[in-house]
């Protein structure tokens, strides 16, 4: 599949054949396998105080004639603690247990939980390339909310790697097309939930990814935009291209960053290089494997003699 190169003021200027990372199905299971993987290995432990709910002095004894028990009231065996009294009459209230007001949790959640996923390398690789496949098709792209130009997708040439000014970037995307996208990220909106209260009040839409070929001035220019993040290609992962495991993110490339991802070959399985050990081994079986024949030849040699 071949796509148009444009200059940063939307001018055609040759077709480039797309590398094989492209040629993947979508497979959105698979993409959300490797999203959730990220996100799991991104999660924070957290965990209850080990003293949460039974810091009360909730000590009651359930020995006989003992007058500050609760031997013989008909009463649970609940620990209990003493808010006021009168002789032997207590007026208590539960703590402490699970099942009282202000008491421990029965399985608080613990800090030592491991929450951190695995997935195969393979099958990690495999999820990028059907998510790169992913970010090509313009109904996945709309169906995301992204708002694209009629000729997308297309290829951006090197020189929107070196501008400088926040706003040369701005206005080279709206000249290719993305001025409504970039209104669109503008907005936020109050999160719903707890959630806003632990800082994270606010939600932005998210806009498009920009891919180039190395750490350049865009890196930090174009991060500035809201929505808009640029990394580099050998950075890519699931989550980038298809954030919150939905495919089909406004993707931009620069010609630079294609060639890397074609030169380099990556996110495709390489093939194995044998270790200098193994080399060694194999090295050392083929020298015992001649001396073995060697040895054999002789002895079949001084046998015959023998029987001469």
């Amino acid at each position: 599949m071949k796509l148009p190169v444009y200059s940063i003021t939307k001018v055609k200027l040759r077709d480039v054949e797309l590398p094989q990372q492209f040629a993947d199905p979508v497979n959105a299971d698979l993409i959300k396998r490797a999203v959730i993987t990220i996100q799991a290995n991104r999660r924070q432990q957290y965990g209850a105080n080990p003293r949460a709910g039974m810091r009360h002095s909730a000590k009651l004894s359930r020995r006989r004639r003992n007058y500050k028990g609760s031997y013989g009231m008909g009463i649970s065996r609940v620990p209990r603690k003493i808010m006021s009294r009168r002789g032997r009459r207590f007026n208590w209230v539960g703590a402490e247990a699970p099942g009282t007001v202000g008491g421990r949790q029965a399985h608080p959640p613990k800090p030592t939980k491991d929450w951190s996923q695995k997935i195969n390398r393979r099958e990690n690789r495999k999820a990028i390339r059907s998510a790169l496949a992913a970010t090509l098709a313009k109904e996945l792209v709309s169906l995301r909310g992204h708002i694209i130009p009629d000729t997308y997708p297309f290829i951006v040439e090197d020189k929107i790697e070196s501008l400088a000014k926040t706003k040369e970037v701005s206005k080279a995307l709206s000249d290719l097309g993305f001025g409504k996208e970039l209104s669109r990220t503008k907005s936020k909106n109050i999160r719903a939930g707890k959630a806003k209260s632990r800082n994270r009040r606010y939600q932005r839409p998210v806009g498009p990814l920009l891919v180039v070929s190395k750490e350049c001035r865009l890196s930090k220019t174009g991060r500035n935009i809201p929505g808009v993040q640029v990394v580099t290609a050998d950075s890519l992962n699931a989550e980038l291209l298809a954030p919150g495991a939905v495919p089909g993110r406004l993707t931009i490339f620069t010609e630079a960053g294609l060639v890397k991802l074609q030169k380099e070959n990556l996110f495709y399985d390489r093939p194995k290089k044998p270790s200098a050990a193994i080399k060694a081994l194999k090295k050392t079986a083929k020298a015992t494997r001649k001396a073995i024949i060697d040895t054999a030849v002789h002895v079949a040699g001084a046998r015959k003699k023998v029987e001469k």
